[in-house]
């Protein structure tokens, strides 16, 4: 009875999923990229050296205000993209879209660096500091403070504590179940366990703050993407002769109709933009959080180096994953049923690199989703401050912390499906900010280059 109710709730979110990524989902995001890359000049373009010199230290001053450096923001920022969407993410993507979704999240990451910009420096803008001097920003306090829209930050904030349980926690609880049942079998029968130790510890890194998760995750994701994406420029090394062809495939189903169908190309549009947005979070509103919490009193700055996460993330570490399953042929026909999410990927790596490969993926699933886990704890506690006040964040952190166990009993698919709903409600408010305040954004950035010329 219980497993037909989660197969009818599963469904039925399956539908309203489907139904929120449809082409005016897509228009808005993708379209709204393109309009913020051209008002910005091509932000991403010309303000890509810079943003690398800021994220080295170079510009930081400890009488600065805010709580972390610029390293550390985006090191919180890039712990919540890195993670299930670039292991488990990608490879749904590929499972039910083809190879072809792979350029659509291309083409997502790279307007989805001036989204992100736009987003992140007005969040340092419209910050909050406490007297005990933390901080608070996002796109409820650009709402509430740059449009006067209080209404709508509010809304934006209800979404962003939701999704902060299932993006941010259930998701990357269930993902990592996914993955370790698949390299140890036996990890299916330990789903309690994996999920209680797990969530021992979380808690015992959010109960620090912004300045407790930064530090940690300023640790984790660097050696991790490293083991990481390792083991994946090893796999692309030696199949070099390999990577014509898959970059061929992938452009060619994700833009010719006559090779992959209309139907497919729909579906590789669909799945690609909906798990680009998932890996990299441009538009969602979500990275702002942990961007404005930055040492710096320039908001510039922090946009310029909040914009290389979707670099980072999508182009650099989703491909690499993308490459190194199509190089291995298991995306297509034969590909067994259970073979999707991080289950896929595992599979890939373990075709090239044999049960070291599988460990890999494993291994690296478990600490990418325990970073991501944390850095969402921050977002949903902001989001809980701004809509309940400082009282409701400990009671936010016990909820959540116990989520982490719920996460890892709900099916895949279940999750993704609440995910992407999630992600489409969060991004509606935040758009509309980054529309209406583009210009503020236009004149501060030419404000900074006229002051700084030749950064």
């Amino acid at each position: 009875m219980t497993t037909d109710w989660i197969d009818r709730l599963t469904e039925t979110t399956g539908q309203i999923a489907s139904a929120a990524w449809g082409m005016p989902s897509i228009v808005l995001l993708v379209g709204t990229g393109i309009y913020l890359t051209l008002r910005m000049r091509f932000i991403q373009f010309r303000g890509f050296r810079h943003g690398l010199a800021l994220i080295t230290g170079r510009y930081d001053h400890l009488a600065d205000p805010g709580e972390v450096t610029h390293f550390q923001a985006l090191s919180t920022a890039l712990s919540a993209t890195i993670g299930t969407g670039n292991i488990a993410g990608v490879a749904t993507a590929i499972a039910f879209g083809g190879p072809g979704a792979v350029f659509w999240m291309w083409i997502t990451a790279l307007v989805g660096m001036a989204t992100k910009y736009t987003s992140c420096t007005l969040a340092l803008k419209f910050r909050q500091f406490h007297p005990d001097g933390s901080v608070s920003g996002g796109p409820m306090y650009t709402l509430a403070e740059g449009l006067g829209l209080r209404w709508l930050g509010i809304l934006f904030a209800l979404f962003a504590l939701i999704a902060s349980f299932g993006i941010g926690n259930m998701v990357q609880a269930n993902s990592v179940v996914d993955g370790l049942t698949y390299i140890v079998p036996a990890a299916g029968q330990y789903k309690l366990v994996i999920g209680v130790v797990i969530a021992i510890l979380v808690g015992l890194v959010i109960i620090g703050g912004i300045r407790r998760i930064a530090r940690i995750a300023s640790r984790i994701i660097p050696l991790m993407a490293l083991l990481y994406c390792g083991a994946a420029l090893w796999i692309l090394v030696t199949n070099l002769e390999k990577l014509p062809s898959a970059f061929a495939t992938i452009f060619e189903l994700a833009l010719n109709p006559w090779a992959a169908g209309g139907g497919a190309i729909g579906a590789a549009i669909q799945y690609g933009v909906a798990r680009g947005v998932f890996s990299n979070e441009a538009g969602l509103g979500s990275a702002p959080m942990a961007h404005a919490a930055a040492r710096t009193g320039e908001p510039v700055r922090e946009g310029l180096v909040a914009m290389m996460g979707p670099f980072i993330d999508t182009i650099v570490i989703c491909t690499m994953t993308a490459l190194v399953i199509v190089v291995s042929g298991l995306w297509g026909e034969a590909r067994p049923e259970a073979l999707k999410g991080a289950a896929l990927s595992a599979h890939a790596f373990q075709a090239h690199l044999g049960v070291a490969g599988s460990w890999v993926v494993g291994i690296g699933l478990v600490f990418f989703a325990y970073s991501t886990i944390i850095a969402w704890s921050y977002y949903g506690d902001r989001s809980a401050e701004f809509l309940f006040g400082p009282g409701a964040v400990l009671p936010y952190r016990i909820i959540y912390t116990v989520l982490v166990v719920v996460g890892a009993y709900v099916p895949l698919n279940l999750v993704w499906n609440l995910a992407d709903i999630a992600n489409i409600l969060m991004a509606a408010p935040n758009l509309i900010s980054l529309v209406l305040l583009a210009g503020l954004v236009k004149r501060l950035t030419d404000d900074y280059f006229q002051r700084h010329p030749g950064v």
